[in-house]
């Protein structure tokens, strides 16, 4: 199982039909195992290949994605707001949009699993200030929402106390 996702990982960051063959060849050989399944959705998510936000957004969308199943969220849109650094952080802020839309999905099924999703937007500080802007928006926006757990207000009221202050002092 090592050498396979070893090798799974590799080709996931390559494009073409070749690591489609071996990503659509793996599932149909673990999809039974849902440990080994929610490693398939991480290797996708942490893929950097030019492709890899637009698989990332099909795979919320694929049968095997639940909200209700919350290792296979964190697989999934966890390991991809913490550990994508190329596709979290794209300039055009999609990143922050498609991982603040999952989180107020989860949110009402599990205020948890939101709230540690959420703290990816965390580091908003250590970004350039376009980036550090459209992180400040999606905040503002799960904040924004009405019945929101108070798990994720907690984060994210900590998150926008901190820009309240730190717009206070400039």
């Amino acid at each position: 199982m090592t050498d396979s996702i070893a090798a799974l990982r590799n080709l996931a960051e390559i494009g073409g039909p070749r690591r489609d063959a071996a990503i659509d060849d793996f599932h149909a050989r673990w999809q039974a195992d849902p440990l080994v399944l929610d490693k398939w959705f991480t290797v996708q998510a942490l893929s950097t290949a030019d492709d890899g936000f637009d698989r990332v957004r099909a795979l919320a969308e694929h049968p095997d994605f639940l909200l209700r199943n919350p290792n296979r969220f964190r697989s999934l849109v966890g390991a991809f707001g913490m550990l994508n650094q190329v596709h979290f952080h794209r300039p055009d802020g999609a990143g922050y949009r498609f991982l603040a839309d999952q989180v107020l999905a989860v949110d009402p099924v599990n205020a948890q699993v939101a709230a540690r999703v959420v703290s990816c937007f965390n580091q908003w500080k250590r970004f350039e200030p376009g980036r550090r802007a459209l992180m400040l928006d999606q905040l503002r926006r799960i904040r924004g929402t009405e019945a929101l757990s108070k798990d994720v207000g907690e984060i994210v009221d900590r998150a926008l106390a901190q820009a309240d202050d730190a717009e206070a002092r400039a």
